[in-house]
Order: C-alpha cells, then structure tokens, then sequence
C-alpha cells in the first residue's frame, strides 16, 4: 500500500459515515470541509479508482443514472487510522484570493475595487457561517475547527481592510 495523500484520506474519512457516490463524496467534502480543505469533483474522480485498485474501498451498488456507490474496506480503515496518526507534515496554503492580489498590480483600478468588493463579501458570509457552524458544534473538536474558521475569514477580512482605497 503507499502512502495516501490528503484527498485519498479526506475521501476515506467520509466513507466512514457509510456507502456514497463520487457525486455524495463531493457534496459531503464541501460541506465537511469546505472552510479549510477544497475538494474538487475531478480529483474524487481520480482519486477513488486508486483507492480501489489498492483494496482501500470497493464497488458497492450501481445507483441511477450510472452512479458507483463505494465502500471503505478493512484495509482503507487501517490505512486511514494510520494517516491520522502519521506526521501531519506543513499546511500549504491555496488562497485564489491572496494569488489575486499578489498580481493586482495588472488590473485596472475598477478591476481591483471589483475584486476587493467581491472578497469582501465572500469572506464575510464565510465569517456569519462559521460563526453558525461554532454554535451548532457537537463536540471540541468540531467546534475547534468552526472557530479556526472564523479566525481565518476574520484574517482574511482585516487583509483586504488593509489595503489603501485607490
């Protein structure tokens, strides 16, 4: 078995929950982990042939409109256990927002109040839903990971207040 990367364990983490479609996995992951951890349609996609090729899920039942359910096996529990205790290595961040702005600098004026503007309001509806998901948390880990995420909009919100109207 090799090692798995962070998509293979994200996908095993929500198989854990039960049987899910590549559709279900993608919908899941977004709102799992959409405020820390982006996980797109593409790479579920190549991601689970992987898996099954190294006995970590198998085929469940074929659903309507030719979707694949999958399964975590044995073996992908034990490889999963194993991801969450091994070294978790550096974070990198990817942030659209932040390559924008590193390279602003090629828009037009209007174009960057555009962009700031449009930053502004996705970063402050991302604030009012962590703040939701904080309240709603079940457990400490859960809500640790909901005030992570309202520091971050609030981090991010006090990056674009930061920059000089133009």
């Amino acid at each position: 078995m090799s090692e798995l990367n962070a998509t293979a364990a994200a996908l095993l983490g929500l198989l854990h929950d039960g049987p899910a479609t590549g559709g279900q996995l993608v919908a899941g992951a977004g709102e799992r982990f959409g405020a820390f951890f982006s996980v797109t349609r593409s790479q579920v996609y190549r991601e689970l042939p992987a898996l099954s090729k190294e006995g970590l899920v198998r085929l469940g039942k074929q659903g309507p409109r030719s979707s694949q359910q999958y399964l975590i096996t044995a073996a992908g529990k034990k490889a999963f256990k194993a991801w969450l205790t091994s070294e978790a290595g550096p974070d990198h961040l990817r942030s659209p927002l932040i390559l924008r702005l590193v390279h602003a600098g090629s828009l037009t004026a209007k174009q960057r109040q555009t962009l700031l503007e449009s930053a502004r309001s996705s970063y402050s509806q991302q604030l009012d839903d962590a703040r939701a998901a904080t309240k709603a948390a079940e457990g400490p880990y859960e809500k640790a990971v909901a005030e992570f995420a309202q520091a971050q909009a609030k981090a991010a919100l006090k990056l674009l207040d930061a920059i000089p109207a133009a």
